[in-house]
């Protein structure tokens, strides 16, 4: 599903293209994958997790994917205006107390 369909159901934007490949349907795999706007923040998420960025389902699935992943999110900027910085151990730091 299109990440932008996904925000123009909540009525936030117009059209499904990304605002940097305006010819590609803005999915989740191209957001993470593919996207040439987003390719040092990918060679960062790279070096954090080797091999295993190229797999859609390690990146939404791993335990250990989940920082290096919302790290990524949050440096892209994409999201923040729609949704703020994307906290990051949330989770862990509430198991820890």
């Amino acid at each position: 599903m299109p990440i932008r369909h996904l925000i123009q159901h909540a009525g936030n934007c117009i059209n499904c293209h990304g605002p940097f490949c305006p010819q590609i349907v803005e999915t989740v795999p191209h957001f993470l994958l593919d996207c040439r706007q987003y390719a040092r923040e990918r060679h960062i998420l790279s070096n954090a997790l080797r091999r295993q960025v190229s797999s859609l389902a390690y990146l939404l699935t791993s335990e250990n994917a989940i920082s290096p992943l919302m790290r990524h999110i949050n440096s892209t900027g994409r999201f923040k205006t729609t949704f703020g910085e994307i906290p990051i151990d949330k989770r862990r730091k509430a198991e820890s107390t």
